[in-house]
This record gives structure tokens, sequence and C-alpha cells, in this order.
């Protein structure tokens, strides 16, 4: 069964949910959609008591629910209760909120556009697109972020050809290719932006995405050719594509005068930020080195 995690917003509040590809539906976090609806302070309170007794009224709804492992607030990864849109549904009658029927709304919406984009595939990169410009990204960056996601399929399509297992091991490769050329690992590299759960790339300026694409892009050439087998090959190889890039990064710094490891995140790059004070060689060291 391949499952997918993703985060969907509803007036601006977080909903986890999980795409089940054999099913081909949403199942999403019982326990967010009851903040949503109710704004308790505690949710998981509420949906506890809120379970027990429909237990006791024999609700089969209840009983039927499915669990999840999702990452939680303090960054582990945490088993919670999920239900499907039909479920949901159900549940949501035992709500008192105003916000009932506009959530039910988003949901169906939520479900209807995900089979939409399995019989297009366009629409899932047209709705990327449409999400990071709702974020204030500039056209440039987005075409840049695109670009990097279909290097980065290529990238994970060789891996899986090596024999190589998402998950840990996909991890740790892009974590050899990220220490390689930035001199810091994806934790600390987050460390930097400030960053706890967000996605990294979406945090990276237009230099940090075209180092990291050549990275990855040489990553995916060399293991082509070589037909790597495994993690330990592959690992090999995933260095010596981040050492490519690493030269170049070097050579752009002494040409800009300027670290290409920036500490900027999203927030600043929909600003249209370019260079933040401490990015200057003259002020601090460039990035770090092995």
């Amino acid at each position: 069964m391949t499952q997918q995690q993703a985060i969907q917003l509803f007036e601006q509040k977080r909903v986890r949910t999980v795409w089940d590809d054999d099913q081909e539906k949403w199942y999403f976090s019982i326990v967010d959609v009851v903040e949503v609806l109710t704004e308790s302070s505690n949710p998981q309170t509420y949906w506890r008591v809120l379970k027990n007794r429909l237990k006791k009224e024999g609700n089969e709804t209840v009983t039927n629910c499915n669990a999840f492992k999702f990452r939680a607030s303090d960054g582990k990864m945490r088993l919670t209760d999920v239900a499907d849109t039909e479920q949901l549904f159900r549940l949501i009658q035992s709500i008192p909120s105003p916000k009932a029927e506009p959530f039910k709304q988003w949901m169906a919406e939520v479900a209807a556009k995900r089979i939409d984009q399995l019989q297009d595939p366009e629409l899932s990169i047209e709705q990327a697109v449409a999400d990071y410009r709702r974020l204030g990204y500039s056209e440039a960056w987005i075409n840049q972020r695109m670009k990097s996601i279909e290097v980065r399929k290529h990238l994970t399509d060789e891996w899986k050809r090596a024999g190589v297992t998402e998950g840990q091991q996909f991890a740790s490769l892009t974590d050899i290719i990220y220490r390689e050329w930035s001199g810091l690992s994806a934790k600390e590299y987050k460390r930097l932006k400030g960053l706890k759960k967000e996605n990294l790339r979406d945090n990276m300026t237009d230099l940090e995405i075209a180092i990291n694409m050549l990275a990855e892009a040489t990553t995916t050439q060399i293991s082509k050719n070589e037909s790597p087998n495994g993690m330990a090959e592959s690992a090999g190889v995933a260095k010596r594509g981040g050492a490519v890039a690493k030269h170049a990064r070097k050579a752009v710094e002494k040409e800009i005068g300027q670290s290409v490891v920036s500490p900027m995140n999203a927030k600043q790059i929909a600003q249209g930020e370019t260079e933040l004070p401490s990015q200057r060689l003259h002020g601090i060291e460039a990035a770090p080195e092995d």
C-alpha cells in the first residue's frame, strides 16, 4: 500500500492528511479536524471524551477508525486516529460547530481535486504553482523550484533502480549530498534558516536551488553511467555528485563575494530580499567546509 502524507489548509489552519493509493481516498487526522471545528486548546482531550461517548453509544464509525503515524508538534512520529471522508462526515455531526458545513464542503473539494489530479498529473503541477504564488514567491523562483522537483524525481527514480529503499535510506543519501556541497547536514541547514518541520527546498534561494539541482542532477547521471547497487555504492556516488556542486558553489562565491548557503527562509525570499548582512563573505565565513 502506497501512502503519501500532505498538509491541507482550511482557513489557514493545518490539517494533516494521508493519501492511500490502493483505496484512492484521503484520511484526515481527527484531532486536527476537532481543533479546526471547536478551536479547543486541547483537541486531544476533546476527541478522547467524544470518542468514548460515541463508543458507548455503539457508534460503528468510531470503531472503524484507523490510526496513522504523523509528525507531531514536537517533531516526533506519533500514532493519530484518522478517518476517511465518509467517516468524517458522520463524526462531524457529533461536533457542534458553525464551521461544520463549510468544512464538509472543503473536504469534498479536497477529495475531488485529488481524483482529478490522478487522472491528469498536470493538475498537480498547476496546484503546486498556485500554492507557491499564494505564498508570495516570485515567478522566477517558482520556475526554478518546479525544475528542481523534476530533477529530484529523476534522482529518486534512479535510487529505486539501484535498490535503495524510500524513507531513511533516501534521507541518508540526501544528507550526504547536502553535507558535501554545502558543508551542512539537512538538520544543520534547517537550523541555519530557523526551520523546524518546513521543507528545506521551499526555503532555498535561487542560488541554493541551482547548486542543489546541480548536485542532484550530477549524482543521477553518475549513477546511470556506473549502475551502483545498493545503499553503500549509491552513497559514494552521492558524495561525488555533491562534490561537483561544491566546486561550483566555491566559484560562484568567489565571483559574487557572498555565501551561497543562506540563512534566509521562505518568508524573506517571498518578500523579495536578496541578501542578509551576515551573508557577505567579508563579514563571516562562506559555507562551512568539510
